[in-house]
């Protein structure tokens, strides 16, 4: 597990982090360095807003705790990014919703782009591993070729997929697909949408509009909406993030790329100003390159 955050934050970390680790080698903490550190935080992509809270939590632990030796502030630095990564984990854990009554529905929802449909694919894999049935549905009707790359994942990683024809309702092959999980006993359906259409306002209707269908035998489905977000957009991907989350209500984020990014910051960005959890992270191309979030394991690679 560390191996594969230390991969995903390794151009971060020579990039940014490791300058970050030597301003606390220096002899006095003075006004110099919290202003490097800002500089280093928001050119790593942390972002203004989420970098000086950050900073005004450290010092403020540095008045109530007495802390004067630069290895200490930077463990209170370290512990503050812990801290505000863990959005909504109950004892600092966060993990995926699943459901108690029924098949677990997860609905997948990303520009195109972002890798989202090897991502389902990932995290099809990674269920089917834990010995769970999996149902991807090839609800992105728009592209073909979506249907299609859906159809050769599944096979690699033994996951049925219900798919209709291109251009066919999304809402329909959802419904199938729930029938199906159903009428198989499959543990988890996980629902591809499209990532783009002719005008953003056609996508987040008819996003809304799958998640009415997802509803339709349980009232609690989807049980999580999963954003999954290129991490080398950087702070644009927070943009996204907010169209999506105002549409279909976005519960966790599946960050992708992060191992072909210098700017691992966005991290806290996303945590911080979206809140809402990082439920996994892409390492690379093959099918179990992911990982489940760890806040501690991550933020201990960055400085590792």
């Amino acid at each position: 597990m560390v191996n594969r955050f230390e991969k995903a934050v390794l151009r971060s970390r020579e990039s940014w982090f490791t300058k970050v680790v030597r301003l606390f080698d220096r002899p006095t903490i003075d006004e110099t360095l919290w202003d490097d550190l800002e500089e280093l935080l928001i050119s790593a992509d942390v972002g203004v807003a989420t970098a000086t809270k950050l900073l005004e939590r450290v010092k403020e632990r540095m008045g109530r705790e007495s802390l004067t030796e630069g290895y200490q502030v930077r463990s209170a630095l370290k512990e503050e990014m812990v801290a505000m990564l863990r959005v909504n984990a109950i004892l600092g854990e966060t993990s995926m919703a699943l459901s108690s009554s029924g098949p677990t529905v997860i609905l997948m929802v990303g520009v195109n782009g972002t890798g989202k449909t090897l991502s389902i694919a990932k995290l099809a894999y990674s269920l089917k591993e834990q010995g769970k049935k999996v149902i991807m549905a090839a609800a992105d009707t728009f592209r073909a070729a979506a249907i299609d790359q859906l159809k050769i994942l599944g096979q690699r990683v033994g996951a049925e997929v219900i798919a209709h024809q291109s251009g066919a309702d999304p809402g329909a092959v959802v419904f199938d697909s729930l029938e199906a999980a159903r009428s198989r006993g499959a543990d988890v359906v996980i629902i591809d949408t499209a990532g783009r259409l002719h005008t953003k306002f056609n996508l987040m209707e008819e996003l809304k509009k799958i998640k009415r269908v997802a509803s339709g035998g349980d009232p609690d489905a989807p049980h999580e909406v999963i954003l999954v977000l290129d991490a080398t957009t950087g702070q644009n991907g927070l943009a996204q993030a907010r169209y999506f989350t105002d549409a279909v209500g976005v519960t966790g984020i599946f960050l992708t790329k992060l191992d072909g990014t210098a700017k691992g910051g966005i991290v806290l960005a996303i945590c911080d100003e979206l809140k809402l959890p990082i439920l996994f992270i892409g390492t690379g191309e093959e099918i179990d390159d992911m990982a489940p979030f760890d806040a501690q394991s991550f933020v201990e690679a960055l400085f590792s």
